[in-house]
């Protein structure tokens, strides 16, 4: 059940970018007077299929991973002379260039539309306050101290967790000074400070943003409770259910989650006398854990439990609430920040400053998909958007054989006054598929390495 919930929540990601993006390109195309020939959900044969009175045929195809709209065009067969008029090659460049950048800007839109729904609901996180800070570290440098609330980066706001997080993902590779802004709890007083930092986190396959800076976020200490139980794991053919309390393993009190967690780790395929509570009352199982070999070749143990994570104290919870203009307001930033940081991204992958190991294919964005959807409505429409973003920045990249190729083509032709020869055009298209045939190829390398 789990393998179709994944598959059906994958499916219904691609297909609503995809129908986005596509009507984008469909939608300013008929207004350009183009004659839309097709437009396709998927690629392949056809499973559903209709026309409309302009005879443009809508097609839901075998293969779900992309779509296309086809139109009237000279270069892939002969038109009637009653029908150039409406052939796509025959328009004005500006029109083209219209009818290609349509698509992209669509993805905008969607997550524009997105932001300002969210917003207008409420939006709320946690502050980030500070639990320890590294001796040594850069935040140590900066003088950060632990109780410190980081109120900005940068002159950024950080008024969350996330903001916060954002804001460092946005310097990972950076040279150059960092400054904070912090205050204490119950002030208003906030002081700034700045320490230096080189190529940092740079090539990182798993940056750990606050690590870096040598600092923890405050969190309320995690008794061993169990929050989820893995079906056939460990504990569950040992009887533990949600809401029991570890209280020792083999004689040895566990006052933390960690606490259990590491002892269970340092024992895998050994017997360990576990004493827990359910309710009032006191038992005892033996739990046998898992061997797992991680990712540095170690053997750990693994019995299948998840913690039950405590609330977080009610004075760090920040909620914003805005109005409709100020919501409006809020989406296009936060989709002008997210283009400004996938580009950004770009560049510094390009560079070397961040490991082509980040980059992503399919598999993983199945795996955050589904986990997004389970975690509610918010999360999973706050992934779409910033999925639909990266959608739109990648396909405005100048490569040939996608619409960032085409639209450098058409600009190329706006300044030249005339085509770009079919030659030149063609040895592109050439370029650029090898291009994307190879991130494509490293993207999907990447998934099954984390599989």
């Amino acid at each position: 059940m789990d393998m179709l919930y994944t598959i059906g929540i994958t499916l219904a990601t691609l297909a609503i970018l995809v129908a986005v993006h596509e009507f984008g390109h469909f939608w300013v195309a008929r207004r350009c007077g183009v004659k839309v020939l097709r437009f396709s959900i998927g690629f392949g044969p056809s499973l559903l299929r209709w026309r409309d009175s302009l005879d443009t045929e809508y097609s839901i195809a075998a293969i779900p991973l992309g779509g296309y709209v086809k139109m009237l065009d000279e270069r892939e067969g002969e038109v009637p002379a009653a029908e150039l008029e409406q052939a796509f090659n025959r328009k004005p460049v500006l029109q083209r260039i219209a009818v290609v950048s349509a698509g992209p800007l669509a993805n905008f839109f969607l997550a524009i539309a997105v932001y300002w729904g969210l917003f207008m609901a409420g939006e709320s996180g946690y502050a980030p306050v500070i639990g320890e800070v590294e001796a040594g570290s850069v935040a140590d440098v900066a003088g950060l101290e632990a109780g410190q609330e980081i109120v900005a980066v940068d002159g950024v706001e950080t008024p969350t967790w996330q903001a916060l997080s954002f804001r460092l993902l946005d310097r990972i590779g950076d040279s150059g000074s960092i400054s904070f802004a912090v205050k204490y709890p119950d002030s208003e007083v906030v002081y700034e400070s700045e320490a230096r930092i080189e190529r940092w986190l740079a090539g990182d396959e798993q940056p750990d943003l606050f690590g870096g800076l040598g600092l923890s976020m405050y969190t309320p200490e995690v008794p061993p409770v169990v929050g989820q139980v893995v079906g056939g794991g460990a504990a569950d053919r040992a009887g533990l259910q949600p809401g029991d309390l570890v209280v020792s393993a083999d004689g040895v009190s566990m006052n933390l989650w960690m606490d259990w967690v590491d002892y269970v780790r340092a024992r895998p395929e050994q017997p360990i006398e576990v004493e827990y509570r359910r309710g009032m009352e006191l038992r005892q199982v033996t739990i046998v854990p898992e061997l797992l070999v991680d990712d540095n070749g170690d053997s750990i143990g693994r019995v299948g439990l998840g913690v039950q994570f405590p609330e977080m104290p009610p004075e760090m919870l920040r909620k914003f609430e805005r109005g409709p203009v100020e919501a409006f307001g809020a989406s296009l930033q936060r989709t002008g920040e997210l283009v400004g940081f996938t580009l950004n991204s770009i560049k510094k992958m390009v560079m070397g400053l961040i490991s082509p190991k980040n980059l992503s294919g399919p598999i993983t964005i199945a795996k955050v998909a589904t986990a997004s959807a389970k975690s509610g409505v918010e999360a999973y429409v706050s992934f779409l958007a910033l999925l639909s973003v990266s959608l739109g920045v990648l396909n405005l990249l100048p490569i040939p054989v996608l619409d960032g190729g085409h639209l450098l083509f058409y600009f190329a032709e706006l300044l030249a006054g005339r085509p770009v020869p079919e030659k030149i055009q063609a040895l592109g298209y050439q370029v650029g598929l090898f291009l994307v045939l190879g991130i494509m190829c490293l993207a999907l390398y990447n998934d099954f390495s984390r599989l």
